[in-house]
Protein backbone atom coordinates (compact mmCIF):
# COMPACT_ATOMS: atom_id res chain seq x y z
CA UNK A 1 0.00 0.00 0.00
CA UNK A 2 1.28 3.46 -0.88
CA UNK A 3 0.50 6.76 0.85
CA UNK A 4 0.98 10.41 -0.03
CA UNK A 5 0.22 13.46 2.12
CA UNK A 6 -0.23 16.59 0.00
CA UNK A 7 1.02 18.71 2.89
CA UNK A 8 4.46 17.17 2.36
CA UNK A 9 4.61 19.15 -0.90
CA UNK A 10 2.02 21.94 -0.46
CA UNK A 11 2.25 23.56 2.95
CA UNK A 12 -1.05 23.61 4.82
CA UNK A 13 -2.88 21.05 2.69
CA UNK A 14 -4.36 18.20 4.73
CA UNK A 15 -5.33 15.85 1.87
CA UNK A 16 -3.99 12.30 2.11
CA UNK A 17 -4.10 9.67 -0.63
CA UNK A 18 -3.82 5.89 -0.41
CA UNK A 19 -3.46 3.48 -3.30
CA UNK A 20 -1.99 0.19 -4.42
CA UNK A 21 0.36 1.70 -7.01
CA UNK A 22 2.30 4.90 -7.58
CA UNK A 23 0.27 5.50 -10.75
CA UNK A 24 -2.97 5.27 -8.77
CA UNK A 25 -1.67 7.83 -6.26
CA UNK A 26 -0.50 10.15 -9.07
CA UNK A 27 -3.90 10.00 -10.74
CA UNK A 28 -5.69 10.89 -7.50
CA UNK A 29 -3.23 13.68 -6.75
CA UNK A 30 -3.62 15.14 -10.25
CA UNK A 31 -7.40 15.30 -9.77
CA UNK A 32 -6.89 16.92 -6.36
CA UNK A 33 -4.38 19.46 -7.75
CA UNK A 34 -6.85 20.54 -10.41
CA UNK A 35 -9.91 20.65 -8.16
CA UNK A 36 -8.53 21.95 -4.88
CA UNK A 37 -5.40 23.87 -5.90
CA UNK A 38 -6.63 25.24 -9.22
CA UNK A 39 -3.80 23.82 -11.32
CA UNK A 40 -4.62 23.42 -15.00
CA UNK A 41 -1.30 21.84 -15.97
CA UNK A 42 0.71 19.72 -13.57
CA UNK A 43 4.38 20.76 -13.82
CA UNK A 44 7.00 18.01 -14.07
CA UNK A 45 8.77 19.26 -10.97
CA UNK A 46 5.55 18.88 -8.97
CA UNK A 47 5.12 15.31 -10.22
CA UNK A 48 8.72 14.61 -9.20
CA UNK A 49 8.11 16.09 -5.72
CA UNK A 50 4.99 13.95 -5.31
CA UNK A 51 6.84 10.80 -6.47
CA UNK A 52 9.59 11.54 -3.96
CA UNK A 53 7.07 11.90 -1.13
CA UNK A 54 5.07 8.70 -1.73
CA UNK A 55 5.76 6.17 1.01
CA UNK A 56 5.15 2.43 0.95
CA UNK A 57 3.82 0.75 4.07
CA UNK A 58 4.40 -2.87 4.97
CA UNK A 59 1.56 -5.22 4.09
Amino acid sequence: MKHFACGDVVSGCTAVFVGDTEDEILSLVAQHARKDHGLVDIPGELVAAVRGSIVTSAA
